[in-house]
């Protein structure tokens, strides 16, 4: 899989901040879904006001398609079909102590059997699943105010996630 890019705290605006000697590592899998009118799943945090990409960590002994999946029947709730794998973000997170991977793959759902089931952290967070075609996703991730500072390097990160996926979607 390909790197897509290097993201730090200068990339979200901030000061640049060195990473200490000891981060924590987090791998993390995520995806962009067409649902069968080929529009996109995007997750509102109405808390935090950001959209994002459906996914999350990478667990223990899981591998980065079964962490992909839980994530995908949890926040969306649906099964989904790869089609292909996007690349790799790496976020360097120096607030945080954290270095995190982000890995992306381009799915389709191919079953949306029901609601999302959000864990308590996700819906005090205000989580909403949202499907729109991908010209408006892009507007709304770009033009995003995140209250936060995670919500700075996912706004950066899923847009360019986003990119990676135009020439797909460009013919929707």
């Amino acid at each position: 899989m390909e790197l897509i890019a290097e993201i730090s705290d200068i990339d979200i605006g901030l000061m640049r901040s060195n990473l200490p000697d000891q981060v924590h590592i987090r791998k993390a899998a995520r995806a962009i879904i067409l649902n069968e009118s080929n529009q996109i799943a995007l997750l509102y945090v109405s808390e935090n006001n950001y959209h994002k990409l459906p996914g999350g960590g990478v667990e223990t002994n899981e591998t980065w398609s079964e962490a992909l999946l839980r994530e995908v029947k949890e926040e969306v709730g649906a099964k989904i079909e790869m089609i292909s794998n996007l690349g790799f973000i790496i976020e360097h997170r120096g607030q945080h102590r954290l270095i995190q991977q982000s890995y992306c793959f381009l799915a389709r759902a191919v079953e949306i059997s029901h609601t999302p089931t959000f864990t308590k952290e996700e819906q005090a967070n205000g989580f909403q699943l949202k499907w729109m075609d991908y010209e408006q996703a892009v507007s709304l991730i770009k033009h995003d105010k995140p209250k936060d500072y995670v919500g700075r390097f996912i706004q950066k990160r899923d847009f360019l996630f986003l990119q990676e996926v135009k020439m797909y979607c460009k013919d929707m």
